[in-house]
Parts: structure tokens; sequence; C-alpha cells
């Protein structure tokens, strides 16, 4: 059977041979207002959306997620576990399923970070082009502070009665990781964002949520239409 590639709404014929693939965490403290899978289902959403968008292949999420040794509000695997016994077989069935050439991983976890140092061995391993976008990453702020809370309330799975729990930094240190010492001590960038949570609080902003997940759909879009040049 001839498949009809340029039917639908899809950016082009071609966008069939990329894949989107949401890479989060499942399994981390988000404190009391937003659940544990919140990095999971802003990637996925992300990743989902620009998929419809774009036409790209929408290929899920990964169930493991990675961290840095010194955050610990979580479970999660080591980056090299992570990526030999997730991402790898994860691709390769879907490239050998889907014809892929190409996947854009769209991160939504800032322990996911370092594998990145591992992707030039996945694409020679799978010979794949891949594109690791980390704009969410980048762009929302503190760990469960107002920029991912307010994503939380757009998408509907943050609980705005539990705001005034969620700041209890004491009973809930994981939010802007303002009780996590050791992370504290040992990243500066989460030192500043612990500090900023201290100072200015947290608050509901749902103008802030809508342009932080858009800003992010439109990024992943370009990464998308960059694979096809």
């Amino acid at each position: 059977m001839e498949l009809r590639y340029s039917a639908g709404r899809v950016i082009s014929p071609e966008v069939h041979k990329i894949g989107i693939l949401a890479v989060g965490s499942h399994l981390e403290n988000h404190g009391a207002a937003l659940p544990i899978d919140t990095d999971s289902k802003i990637a996925s959403y992300l990743a989902f959306e620009a998929s419809i968008r774009t036409g790209a292949k929408f290929l899920g999420i990964l169930y493991g997620a990675t961290e840095y040794e010194y955050v610990k509000h979580g479970i999660h695997l080591t980056p090299q576990a992570l990526v030999e016994k997730e991402l790898i077989p994860t691709l390769r069935k879907a490239k050998n399923n889907l014809n892929l050439e190409a996947a854009v991983l769209v991160n939504g976890h800032g322990g996911n970070v370092p594998i990145q140092d591992y992707l030039d061995d996945v694409r020679g391993k799978l010979n794949l082009e891949i594109i690791f976008n980390n704009r969410i990453v980048e762009i929302e702020g503190p760990h469960a502070g107002t920029g991912e809370l307010s994503m939380g309330v757009v998408l509907g799975m943050a609980d705005e009665s539990c705001l005034a729990e969620h700041c209890n930094f004491e009973e809930y240190p994981e939010v802007g990781m303002v009780g996590l010492d050791q992370a504290r001590q040992a990243n500066e960038g989460i030192e500043r964002g612990a500090c900023e949570v201290q100072e200015q609080g947290i608050d509901v902003n749902r103008e802030l949520g809508e342009s932080l997940l858009e800003t992010a759909i439109l990024d992943i879009g370009k990464d998308v239409k960059s694979l096809l040049k």
C-alpha cells in the first residue's frame, strides 16, 4: 500500500521521518500543589502539541529519568543506565517501526541534561539524527516554583488550594530546592533559584504559564524544521 504522506496538516511530507520523544521524570517530589510526575506531564504535553502542529511522529515518553547525585528529591537512574536501558532501545524500536531518520528529545527535567554527553554515541549506534530540546527547563525557573506551578495550573494538574502548604519549605524542601542544602552548595544556579523563591515567594500566573508552554512548543517546532533541511 502506498501511504499518503502529504495528507493532513503537516509542514512537509518529509516530516514523517522525524519523531518527537518526551523525556521527563515520573518519580520526584514537587511540593503540595503539583504531582510527582509533573516534569513528565509537561514534557509529554509539549512533545504531543509540537507533533500535532508539525506532523512529526509522537513517540511517547521515556519511563526513566536521571538526576545529579547531589539532588535528593526523587527516584532516578544513572545517566548511563537511562541511555542504555531506556533511550537507545526506545529510539531503536521507533526507528525500525516508523522508518525514522531523526528525533527531537523534548526534555522537561533538569536532571536529564547530562544525557547530552552520551548522544554522539547514541547517534552513531542508531544512525539517527538527534536534537536535545531543553527549552522549557531553561525558562521555567526554580523547581516547583512560580513557572512550573503556573504551567501546572494551565494544564489542569495543579491544586491551587494547596498553595500556602506548598510554600512550607520545611515540609516540602524540594520546592525551589530551598531545603536541599547539598544541592544548593553544589550548584550556583540552584542556589540562585532557592534564594529567589525565598525572597519572592511563589504564586500562580496563568499568563506566564501559557507563555512558557507556547515558547517551548515553538522552539521544538524550529528543531523539527531544522531537521528537514
